[in-house]
């Protein structure tokens, strides 16, 4: 067991040789492979990518950014050259396919137009399209936040971190600006989560 969980590769693919197990089972449910099945595998992808994007953003701003004035000079090259732009890689496709697997999901459950047009869609009916107000306005701020992660905190990164050139005020600038937009999507999950969590269970 310890060779196993000592390296990550392989627990991952365990991971997910048993998820893939449980998912399997889940198509002997009563809704057998109808289209509710398929929702459910979109929305497992969904809860799970956002995990590591929200996971890392909070790493990022719980952590990282506020530990690192307090690190020795010295040592600040082993966050910047080795662990922060790993972290990057996997906050900036895990932001990507979390969008994704949101609208896929918002589309085959037949709400998409509806939550994007906060409930406007069609004729608002007050106590009835209030949940479709409510998804779409954490569905705009995640939109928002995954902008954000690509647009500004990315680019900027690349900068700061010494992947692209650039002289020591255009590093400092660029590491600045990346800062504030990662603390804007901070500011803003916390709103998005509190409608994506609730949603599910006041409006199905």
């Amino acid at each position: 067991m310890s060779g196993l969980l000592s390296n990550f590769r392989n627990t991952i693919i365990v991971s997910v040789i048993l998820a893939l197990v449980i998912v399997v089972g889940y198509g002997h449910s009563p809704h057998g492979h109808d289209s509710s099945y398929f929702q459910a595998i979109f929305r497992l992808l969904h809860v799970w990518f956002g995990i590591l994007w929200i996971g890392l953003l909070y790493y990022f701003n719980f952590v990282q950014i506020r530990v690192m004035p307090q690190i020795p000079a010295e040592l600040k090259p082993a966050v910047s050259k080795y662990i922060a732009p790993e972290a990057l890689f996997w906050f900036r496709w895990a932001a990507l396919f979390t969008w994704v697997m949101g609208v896929i999901l918002a589309f085959s459950r037949g709400y998409l137009l509806e939550a994007a047009t906060l409930g406007l869609a069609g004729g608002y009916t007050p106590g009835v399209d209030m949940g479709f107000t409510f998804i779409g306005t954490g569905m705009w701020l995640a939109t928002v936040m995954f902008f954000n992660v690509w647009v500004f905190i990315w680019p900027n990164q690349k900068i700061a971190l010494g992947m692209v050139e650039a002289d020591a005020d255009a590093k400092a600038k660029a590491a600045k600006t990346a800062m504030l937009f990662s603390r804007t999507n901070t500011l803003l999950s916390i709103p998005m989560l509190a409608t994506m969590a609730m949603n599910q269970t006041l409006f199905g």
